[in-house]
């Protein structure tokens, strides 16, 4: 394990984690909206939220860098000011677009949050350093992961204490079309693995198992996978992973 003194992250793995909130866009519930959160509050089941950088340099809880999937607005995240993000209604469900700390007041230790800080890839680490400011009060039981190893690399030197997690898939060329090969080889066999000391896995079901899989596993390294559709893909999946990431159905309670 990577550190002397190993992170609380049994948390993780004690209840299925509802990818976006529990979503349900036909009763006007969409994906990382409030209202999505507390209905997997209510339900009992642990969240996964999205962050994006507003243009001013706010985490903003939304999946896609663009507004135009999910509003009736266009262009860039990064072309507005939180408040501006703060007054954008979703399109099909009830609610605008909120702050990490909007999420963090409502949710409020009730449940496990796990934030995936969402990269452009740049180098640039403005958005978790501010997850990580969010987070640094936080009393509830909290984690943040991320595809970029930069991000997460900045989190092993910088906040130590803060749960930190790899997603990760089979980083294929139409995955990444705009990785080089040797990127895609790197994040493929975690050849990031000294800097980002991952304390837990997040890994797409389709990769399970692998190679990666089987070395964390030998480790104990919690290790949860997405996104899962089904009882039958829970099943298949928890033969190789500790906890699904799921949408679209309700799962059983799992131990």
């Amino acid at each position: 394990m990577w550190r002397p003194s190993d992170p609380d992250c049994d948390w993780l793995t004690k209840v299925a984690i509802a990818h976006r909130g529990l979503h349900d866009v036909q009763n006007g519930v969409e994906e990382n909206s409030l209202l999505a959160f507390e209905a997997a509050i209510e339900q009992g089941y642990a969240i996964e939220a999205d962050v994006q950088l507003s243009g001013d340099g706010e985490a903003m809880v939304f999946h896609d860098r663009t507004l135009d999937r999910l509003t009736n607005e266009t262009g860039s995240i990064s072309d507005f000011t939180a408040a501006e993000l703060n007054n954008i209604a979703f399109a099909n469900g009830r609610g605008t677009i909120a702050t990490l700390v909007q999420v963090l007041d409502l949710v409020a230790g009730r449940t496990g949050l796990v934030a995936e800080v969402k990269s452009g890839w740049s180098g640039n680490t403005r958005l978790v350093q501010r997850t990580a400011q969010c987070l640094a009060s936080y009393a509830g039981d909290a984690a943040v992961m991320s595809f970029d190893p930069v991000q997460v690399a900045w989190l092993a030197h910088e906040a130590p204490d803060l749960i930190r997690g790899m997603v990760a898939d089979g980083a294929t060329q139409d995955d990444y079309p705009w990785l080089p090969l040797a990127t895609r080889l790197s994040l493929r066999e975690f050849r990031h693995a000294d800097v980002t000391q991952p304390d837990f896995l997040s890994l797409d079901k389709h990769w399970l198992p692998c190679p990666v899989s089987r070395a964390y596993r030998k480790k104990r390294v919690p290790m949860i996978c997405w996104t899962i559709r089904s009882e039958q893909e829970a099943s298949d999946a928890l033969r190789w992973c500790d906890q699904i990431t799921f949408e679209g159905y309700l799962p059983k309670a799992m131990v």
